[in-house]
């Protein structure tokens, strides 16, 4: 017998995706250096909306989505991005530079020890430390 996936309550997805919603609007609407009231303002709505919708008590319908993306000059994929697809853009990003793509397509080829040793090199490379022998 296969076993059977159980998929989450919708209420759990549902609330899950208020609060990714809800971190991505405050972390736009302060990159952009625009207070609640501002954003509130650019999208006709009292100032105690946005607090909600930040805050996760208030999650907002697809047209309340798209004024926002409006108003924060953003298309609304941005605002319900999930861990993976921000992953993926961040990869995506990083093998844009032809030295790093070049690295990672190598990568596989390597055995744990010899990718151990790289990824440590990077990292120290990262936050400027020095290997001494």
């Amino acid at each position: 017998m296969a076993p059977q996936l159980v998929a989450s309550p919708p209420a759990q997805n549902t609330t899950e995706a208020g609060l990714r919603v809800a971190a991505q609007v405050r972390e736009i609407r302060r990159a952009r250096h625009l207070s609640q009231r501002q954003l509130a303002g650019r999208m006709q709505v009292p100032r105690t909306y946005i607090s909600k919708i930040e805050n996760g008590k208030a999650i907002p319908t697809l047209g309340s989505l798209e004024r926002l993306a409006s108003a924060l000059e953003v298309d609304v994929c941005q605002l319900v991005r999930d861990a993976r697809s921000l992953r993926e853009e961040e990869v995506a990003a990083i093998l844009s530079e032809p030295f790093l793509a070049e690295i990672a397509a190598l990568l596989p080829a390597l055995d744990s020890l010899h990718r151990t040793l790289l990824y440590g090199a990077v990292r120290d490379a990262a936050i400027g430390r020095r290997r001494t022998a």
